[in-house]
C-alpha cells in the first residue's frame, strides 16, 4: 500500500542559517529552564537537518561519502550544540548556550548552495528525545577513543550527542543506500582508511530504529567487519530495545541478538528519570500541581475514557498514535500530548491557540519541550454517540474548514500533488480490490493537471471522523486538529477540498449537504473551491484510508485488527460504488462507523 511518505523540502543553506541564528537569539532572551532548553534542542534539530542536507549534497555529487571541510565543520557544529545540550540537561537546565565558535562555523558554509532537507521523523512524530542518547551513552562505559558513526538522516545529530556524552571527537556520518531491506554504504577510500585505522577501539553505530529490516545498521556493521574491525568491537545505539524487523537477513539478526546495544527509552527518560527531567514537572507551571500521577492514554487507551464498552470503540492504528497522558490539577483534566520537538512543536502551539481563540478547539495551556497541553473535556460525548441536527452540523463543519482555509496557509510546507494522489488511489485500489477495480478507477479518475493549477494548499486537518468532534453544550469542538497534515504519510498539506471530501465520506453527507458544506467553506474561507476538486479528492481520500487501515491491520492482531478491517471495508465499498457516499443513518443523526 502507498501510505507513508517523508517530508523533504528544498531550500538554501542561507535560509537555514538565518533560521538557526533566529532560534538562538530567542533562546538567549529566555531565563534558564525547560523552555530555554527546548529552544536549544530546536536549534540542534534545525542544524542537524542542515548538516544532513549539505553532506547528502556532496554524496550526490561524488556518489559516496567523502572526507571534506563541509563534513568536518558540519559535524563540529553539531558537536558544539550537543555539548551545550548535555550541559543544560545535566545541570538543571542552567546551561549558557553553545560556545561562541558555533555561529562562526555555522556561517562559514556557502549560503547560496541549494540543498534538500529531510525532516527527522523521530523528533517530529515518535517522541524520540535526543537527550535519551546522552543518557544511553553516559551509561555505556565507552571511552573517548570510541569512533562514533552516525547514520543519516537523523543519526548525524544523534551521533554527536553520543560522542559528547563520552567526550569523543566529532563523529562521522554515513548514508546507506539501495533497497530498503538490503542497504549498503559507499565510502571514499581515504575516509575509510581514516575511520578504520585503529581497529582495536570501539565503534559505535548510531541511528533511530531499527525498522522492518535494520539494514542501515547492518550495512555499516557489515562494512566495518569487511574492513577488519572485530565484531565484538561494534556496538549499537538504537532508539528501542526490540529486535530487528521481519525483513532482516539471518546474518543481521544473529549479529543483532548478540551485539552490545545501548538504549534509553522515552518512558525511562521522562517518566522515571530525575525530578528535573520528569514530564509532570515540566507542565506544572502550566496547569498547577497534579492531583495524581500522569495517566497514559497512548496506544488507543483514550477510548476507554470516551466509550462505555469496547464494542463501540473506533478503529485506531495504535502503533502510530502519538504519546499522550492525562494530567489532573485541582480537579481539572488536561491532555498532555506529544506534538513534536523543535519548530514543529512551536508551529502547532500557535495553531492550537488560533483554533481555540476562534472557538473551534479546546483551551490551550501551553507547550513544553515536545508536549502540547490542552483541556480534556472528559464529560463531553463525541459526535458518533449523539444525534445532532444535520444543518447545524454541516454549517459548523463549513465554518471550521472555512476558517482553516482563510487563516491557516501551508507556508511552504509540502503535500502530495494531485497526480501523486491519483497514482496512490489506483495502486491502493488494485492492492486491496484487485486489478479490475484499479483499471475502472484509473479510467474514471481524470487527469488532474488542470485542477493542480487551482489547488490552494493550507494546513488542512486531514482527520475528520465523527469521533474526533466533541459536543460541549451548544458547541462542537474539534480534537486532534494539528497533527495529520504534518504526519509521516504521503498526504501532507492539501487544498481544503481534501477536508471537504473527508467530511463527505466520514459523515455520509448527501449531495445537497455536500453542496451546502462547500458553499459555507467558500463564504467563510474567502476563496472559491472548484466543485470538481472535492469530487476528485473524495476517491483519493477513500483509497488512502483503505490502504492505511489495511496496513495497520496487517501489523496488529486481535480486536484492533478486526476494527481496522471493518473500517477498511467501508472505504472499499465506497471505492467500488463512489455514488454510495451518502448519508447512512436517518435524518438528524451522524453516521456511525
Amino acid at each position: 500500500m502507498l501510505v507513508y511518505g517523508d517530508v523533504e523540502t528544498e531550500e538554501t543553506v542561507g535560509a537555514r542559517q538565518a533560521a538557526i541564528a533566529d532560534i538562538l537569539t530567542r533562546m538567549q532572551a529566555m531565563p534558564p529552564g525547560i523552555e530555554r532548553h527546548g529552544t536549544l534542542v530546536a536549534a540542534f534539530i534545525a542544524t542537524s537537518e542542515l548538516v544532513q542536507g549539505m553532506i547528502d549534497a556532496q554524496f550526490h555529487d561524488h556518489g559516496r561519502d567523502v572526507p571534506s571541510a563541509v563534513h568536518g565543520k558540519g559535524m563540529e557544529c553539531l558537536s558544539i550544540l550537543a555539548r551545550s545540550i548535555a550541559g543544560s540537561w545535566w545541570n538543571g537546565f542552567q546551561g549558557n548556550g553553545p560556545a561562541s565558535t558555533f555561529l562562526a562555523t555555522l556561517l562559514s558554509f556557502d549560503p547560496s548552495r541549494r540543498i534538500r532537507v529531510k525532516q527527522a521523523e523521530g523528533y517530529a512524530f515518535y517522541a524520540l528525545y535526543p537527550e535519551s542518547y546522552l543518557e544511553a551513552a553516559r551509561a555505556s562505559g565507552l571511552d573517548a577513543r570510541t569512533q562514533v558513526i552516525g547514520i543519516r538522516s537523523i543519526g548525524a545529530g544523534l551521533s554527536a550527542l553520543v560522542a559528547a556524552a563520552i567526550d569523543a571527537p566529532p563523529p562521522v556520518t554515513l548514508r546507506p543506500v539501495g533497497h530498503p531491506f538490503r542497504r549498503e554504504v559507499a565510502v571514499d577510500p581515504a575516509l575509510a582508511a581514516k575511520l578504520t585505522a585503529e581497529r582495536d577501539r570501539a565503534f559505535a553505530i548510531v541511528d533511530e530504529g531499527p525498522g522492518l529490516s535494520g539494514s542501515s545498521f547492518g550495512a555499516v556493521a557489515d562494512w566495518l567487519e569487511a574492513a577488519g574491525v572485530p565484531r565484538e568491537r561494534i556496538v549499537f545505539f538504537p532508539s528501542h530495545h526490540g529486535p530487528l524487523g521481519p525483513q532482516a537477513s539471518a546474518s543481521h539478526q544473529e549479529r543483532w541478538s548478540r551485539a552490545e546495544r545501548h538504549v534509553r527509552a522515552m518512558d525511562d527518560l521522562l517518566l522515571g528519570g530525575s525530578p528535573a527531567h520528569h514530564l509532570s514537572v515540566w507542565v506544572r507551571d502550566l496547569v498547577g500541581s497534579r492531583d495524581g500521577p500522569l495517566e497514559d492514554l497512548s496506544g488507543g487507551a483514550w477510548r476507554s475514557r470516551r466509550y462505555g464498552d469496547e464494542a463501540s470503540w473506533p478503529a485506531s492504528n495504535v502503533q502510530q498514535e502519538r504519546r499522550k497522558f492525562l494530567a489532573r490539577s485541582n480537579g481539572i483534566p488536561w491532555l498532555v500530548k506529544f506534538a513534536g520537538l523543535g519548530e514543529a512543536g512551536a508551529r502547532k502551539l500557535r495553531m492550537a491557540r488560533l483554533l481555540h481563540e476562534a472557538g473551534f478547539a479546546p483551551e490551550v495551556a501551553g507547550y513544553r519541550h515536545g508536549f502540547l497541553v490542552q483541556r480534556w473535556h472528559e464529560d463531553a460525548p463525541s459526535l458518533d454517540q449523539v444525534p445532532v441536527d444535520r444543518t447545524r452540523l454541516v454549517d459548523h463543519l463549513g465554518a471550521y474548514l472555512g476558517f482553516r482555509n482563510r487563516h491557516c496557509p501551508a507556508d511552504g510546507q509540502p503535500g502530495a500533488s494531485l497526480d501523486e494522489l491519483r497514482r496512490m488511489a489506483v495502486y491502493n485500489t488494485g492492492q486491496a480490490l484487485g486489478d479490475a477495480a484499479a483499471s475502472r478507477l484509473e479510467r474514471s479518475l481524470p487527469d488532474p493537471g488542470h485542477l493542480e493549477r487551482r489547488v490552494r494548499r493550507v494546513w488542512s486537518d486531514n482527520r475528520m471522523p465523527p469521533w474526533k468532534w466533541l459536543v460541549c453544550g451548544d458547541r462542537l469542538l474539534k480534537t486532534d486538529a494539528l497533527d495529520h497534515s504534518a504526519a509521516h504519510d504521503l498526504i501532507g498539506h492539501q487544498d481544503i477540498g481534501w477536508d471537504i471530501a473527508g467530511a463527505i465520506v466520514e459523515f455520509g453527507l448527501t449531495e445537497e449537504e455536500a453542496a451546502r458544506l462547500r458553499a459555507v467553506v467558500e463564504r467563510e474561507g474567502g476563496h472559491p473551491v472548484p466543485a470538481e476538486l472535492p469530487a476528485f479528492l473524495l476517491v483519493c481520500y477513500c483509497a488512502f484510508q483503505l490502504g492505511a487501515h489495511l496496513m495497520a491491520a496487517s501489523a496488529l492482531g486481535g480486536e484492533e485488527a478486526i476494527r481496522l478491517r471493518k473500517a477498511a471495508g467501508r472505504y472499499g465499498r465506497l471505492l467500488r460504488q463512489p455514488d454510495a457516499v451518502s448519508r447512512s443513518q436517518e435524518q438528524g443523526k451522524v453516521p456511525i462507523r
